[in-house]
């Protein structure tokens, strides 16, 4: 219960994900896939709600840990007062098969080591039919049989897989976990040493498509392209916000939501991090993602989905965990896709147009999508909706949501301008384009301040602000939005990172929002402000984890990383930020 988010690295396979701790234990894990129910919950309550620990008898004096250059392998190093050995923990990407292979290797001497698998289904609260028999332990629960190989002995004690083994220098001990329908085929042995080396394999192929000389700082881009990729559902194209759910945005308080869901608002940040570093097929994947999970109803837009394009995601409580320390409650669902945002339809529009200026082809369905949502949206863009940050209070004329709907507009009266099919929708479209920019102006302008606000009537800053300049309502150099700008820096900053809103004395202390001082220093770029600019970045890159890993937010006040772990949007604001600092990219805005 005690970890530090920090304290995690991610291990992946294109189909689901786990979170493996400093220490040598994988604390979360669902499977077989990213919104699957979990399996290991232990990050959420304790090891009873299930975990696999590999690790010395003998107390650990130091730890060092890795990811292997240019892959999702993670070596941890544990030294004792008698040896030292070294764990590598990966997850093949293997077609239709789910898995993970911890391998230990003897470093030093000879070492004890204990290997202990819990399994408890149904997020921590269902234990298994479990058996072993000739170097093999079963787990089967309803729909999920799970097998455990290894060459060290297995047995069965109080509820968990226990292998006792030693190790000597040179040696090397696999041990292979692997996930099948119980209804279907038997999981088949996996060569944990030749998965290895497919997996290194695998993985700096894939990364080697990206070309260090595009920017000052291609380490993190690396990272942050190989975790993105980790978090992309490879069956669909469709990437979730975060591997977890219910990591708060505030300690011990109730700002916990489920993130292992698609945001459509994420697209627009995905096409452009995706096309620019060069990843044209994932980003087009991602594309026809959202065009099939539209499909022929774009007026019933939802503004997040499952992985395959389905829309339930009622939201339920998990009373038997006890909450990353114990905050509660703990939430699976997320009732925030039900909710009237819409900005979403910008976005949408915004992405298609990415899609074209980046080299990917046009579907047959772009058209369709694009002119059905700009005839939905004129008729709905002045309703109050939940915002970009999806608050769950009064609906309001949320500046940013009014913004996008004027992107909507912009985007495709400019597509469409010159073709004659099109030319009665884009002159009705017109007046209605600029009545937008012209209410924004006016209503969400506050002259006492000299800033624009974070809705109607409101005299509250919002870190969003900071994305006008950068989808091109206002050019940043616009004495409003420079003033808006100077505001956001004197007024929301904090150890150098950016909130999304002051910090309020009667409600939740939640951190720093990571993607929101990237958008500074995209701000301060445009404003020829350029040492500025990269200090600002810098400063996000120095709260990554030791594996250059970042959460949702950074909580300076307690010098740690908040929310759901790790987090896309972050990661895509540093590759964005990072390519648009060293040179000319692809830009939401136009460029």
């Amino acid at each position: 219960m005690g970890k530090r988010i920090e304290d995690y690295s991610l291990l992946g396979n294109g189909q689901t994900a786990a979170l493996l701790s400093r220490e040598g234990s994988i604390e979360w894990l669902c499977w077989p896939r990213f919104d699957s129910d979990a399996c290991f919950a232990s990050l959420l309550g304790t090891p009873e709600n299930g975990e696999w620990s590999i690790a010395p008898t003998q107390a650990v004096i130091r730890r060092v840990r890795r990811y292997q250059q240019d892959t999702l392998v993670m070596e941890t190093d544990l030294v004792t007062a008698d040896g030292a050995v070294r764990l590598i923990d990966f997850m093949p990407v293997i077609a239709e098969r789910n898995a993970v292979i911890r391998i230990v290797v003897g470093l030093h001497n000879t070492v004890r080591l204990r290997c202990a698998l819990r399994l408890r289904f149904d997020y921590g609260l269902l234990a298994p039919w479990m058996s072993v028999a000739d170097g093999m332990a079963l787990a089967t629960r309803g729909p999920d049989v799970i097998a455990l190989r290894s060459d060290a002995p297995l047995t069965l004690q109080n509820g968990s897989i226990v292998s006792d083994f030693d190790i000597r220098e040179g040696e090397r001990v696999g041990f292979a976990l692997s996930h099948a329908a119980s209804h279907g085929l038997a999981s088949q042995p996996i060569d944990a040493e030749a998965a290895l080396l497919a997996t290194q394999q695998y993985w700096r192929r894939w990364v080697s498509a990206f070309d260090n000389s595009r920017t000052s700082w291609p380490g993190p881009v690396r990272r942050s392209l190989l975790t993105l990729k980790a978090l992309i559902h490879a069956s669909s194209g469709a990437m979730v916000a975060a591997s977890t759910t219910s990591l708060p945005e505030a300690p011990g308080g109730s700002l916990n939501w489920d993130y292992r869901y698609c945001w459509l608002r994420d697209t627009c940040f995905a096409l452009v991090a995706l096309l620019n570093a060069g990843f044209h097929e994932e980003a087009r994947a991602w594309r026809d993602w959202l065009v099939r999970t539209i499909a022929c109803s774009p007026e019933h837009i939802a503004i997040m989905y499952r992985v395959d394009g389905s829309r339930r995601l009622e939201e339920s409580l998990i009373g038997w965990l006890g909450g990353y320390r114990y905050a509660q409650p703990v939430r699976v669902g997320n009732s925030a896709a039900h909710q009237q945002q819409v900005d979403v339809f910008g976005e949408v529009i915004d992405c298609l147009d990415i899609a074209r200026r980046g080299g990917l082809p046009s579907t047959a369905e772009d058209d369709f999508i694009e002119t059905r949502i700009v005839e939905h949206l004129e008729k709905v863009w002045n309703t109050p909706g939940s915002g970009i940050w999806e608050s769950r209070s009064t609906p309001r004329h949320y500046t940013y949501s009014r913004v996008m709907a004027w992107v909507a507009m912009e985007r495709y009266i400019t597509h469409r301008a010159h073709e004659p099919a099109y030319a009665a929708l884009v002159a009705r479209l017109k007046p209605v384009r600029d009545q937008i920019h012209r209410e924004v102006c006016e209503e969400a302008w506050n002259e006492g301040r000299g800033s624009f606000t974070r809705y109607y009537g409101s005299d509250e800053l919002d870190g969003s602000l900071l994305l006008m300049p950068l989808v091109g309502f206002l050019p940043a150099n616009d004495a409003r939005m420079l003033s808006t700008i100077e505001a956001i820096r004197r007024e929301l900053t904090e150890d150098g990172l950016i909130r999304r809103r002051r910090r309020g004395s009667n409600e939740p202390s939640e951190g720093t929002f990571l993607a929101c001082s990237c958008w500074m220093a995209d701000c301060l770029h445009m404003l020829g402000r350029h040492n500025e600019a990269r200090a600002q970045f810098d400063r996000v890159l120095e709260v990554a984890n030791d594996v250059g890993l970042l959460a949702e937010q950074y909580d300076a006040q307690r010098d740690e990383l908040a929310g759901n772990f790790p987090q896309a949007l972050s990661h895509l604001a540093v590759i964005n930020t990072a390519l648009g600092l060293s040179g000319p990219t692809l830009q939401r805005g136009g460029g």
